[in-house]
């Protein structure tokens, strides 16, 4: 379902303060995860500090559970969730931006000893970051995203599929632009090409294909996810949605039905209280991108972080500092396409020039070992290769 959740709660953060006390009865639809708060609770001493008041960084978690009325279709259910998506959404203190990074799933991580479901306990693993949510799930993702990129969770949230096929739908569908006609039977999906209003089905065909569009690779997909989302904040934001209560209650509705997430969230109120300015924030300042990354070393079908790029993105997120995304420059030859292009990360001046991982540099001072911009925080907003809200997807 990659991407998916992410969407459900940009949605509902979007709509923040519009029209709340006329949909008490949806408290009831969000599900608290009291089982991880208590885990959570368990290794509190361990966790990050959070560094800067009235930022909030909120873990999206998109599970590929197939429960649910028509998700059979999309595969058996093996009788567990993994997390097909997980995004960290970082909210700027004043609310001045809304940053949603996405994890690679096939990215691999640390993962900390976690607790069961059945009760027992896992054992301290390398092993790929959506195993941490099969075998422990929101704490145990929680907890790995944290040791990943030392930032605090503040919050977390996680998704089924069946609650974006229904807001998709309650919008009325989210407009996209199609080079070539789409045939994917994996994805249960035929399109033609020029511009298309998807419906809930077929959005969640779209953002979940991936052999019959791109070049097949996970960051496509990654990429072709977030302009999606950025496509949905914009038609939420522009079309009456958030000044019509007659369009969103459906909305909210489909929304918070699929939510799962810590018990300070499970409430339209604990929303509000924490988005309560975020539908002020101009479509411009609403950013996607994915951590930068690369082919595994040892695995050419896994990934790792390209470093110091991601630590210089994570820092950024911890300390409520700027980052800007752009289009302009588009994957080389160093992405992972069919998961076979390998770099090391090393050359940054084949990095700066082909911008491979997402991150290209704004100027900033050369140390005499990286090119100016890469090294330390010479520039006070670095960019990464990404897109907005406000973006036309045609363009």
């Amino acid at each position: 379902m990659r991407g998916a959740g992410v969407a459900v709660v940009i949605v509902v953060l979007a709509a923040g303060g519009a029209g709340w006390a006329l949909y008490a009865n949806l408290d009831g639809n969000i599900t608290p995860d009291r089982a991880a708060a208590a885990e959570l609770a368990r290794y509190e001493r361990e966790r990050p500090a959070s560094l800067v008041r009235g930022a909030q960084n909120i873990l999206v978690i998109g599970s590929d559970s197939r429960s649910g009325d028509g998700n059979g279709r999309y595969g058996r259910d093996s009788g567990t969730q993994r997390s097909d998506t997980t995004i960290l959404l970082h909210l700027a203190a004043g609310r001045r931006s809304a940053t949603a990074v996405s994890l690679p799933r096939d990215l691999m991580v640390d993962v900390p000893g976690c607790a069961r479901p059945d009760g027992s306990r896992t054992e301290p693993m390398f092993a790929m970051f959506n195993s941490a949510f099969q075998m422990g799930g929101s704490a145990c993702t929680v907890r790995t995203v944290e040791r990943l990129t030392n930032i605090r969770i503040d919050h977390y949230v996680v998704v089924d599929f069946h609650g974006f096929k229904d807001m998709v739908d309650a919008v009325d569908g989210v407009q996209v632009c199609l080079a070539k006609p789409i045939r994917d039977k994996a994805a249960k999906l035929r399109l033609p090409a020029g511009r298309v209003t998807l419906d809930g089905e077929q959005a969640l065909g779209y953002v979940r294909a991936r052999k019959s569009l791109g070049d097949g690779s996970d960051t496509d997909r990654m990429d072709r996810q977030q302009r999606f989302l950025g496509a949905l904040v914009h038609k939420v934001r522009s079309n009456g949605v958030l000044l019509n209560p007659v369009k969103l209650y459906p909305v909210l509705d489909a929304a918070t039905s699929s939510l799962t997430t810590d018990p300070g969230l499970a409430s339209l109120r604990g929303l509000y209280e924490l988005v309560r300015r975020v539908r002020d924030i101009p479509t411009e300042q609403v950013q996607f991108l994915t951590a930068p990354r690369e082919s595994y070393v040892y695995d050419a079908n896994r990934d790792q972080l390209v470093e110091p790029e991601a630590e210089r993105l994570f820092k950024r997120l911890r300390t409520d500092a700027p980052i800007e995304v752009t289009r302009a420059a588009e994957r080389h030859s160093a992405t992972k396409s069919g998961n076979s292009a390998q770099n090391t990360g090393d050359d940054y001046s084949e990095y700066k020039a082909d911008n491979a991982y997402g991150g290209l540099y704004k100027s900033g001072k050369a140390d005499g070992k990286h090119p100016a911009g890469v090294a330390g925080d010479a520039s006070p907003a670095p960019t990464f290769r990404g897109n907005t809200a406000a973006e036309d997807p045609c363009k």
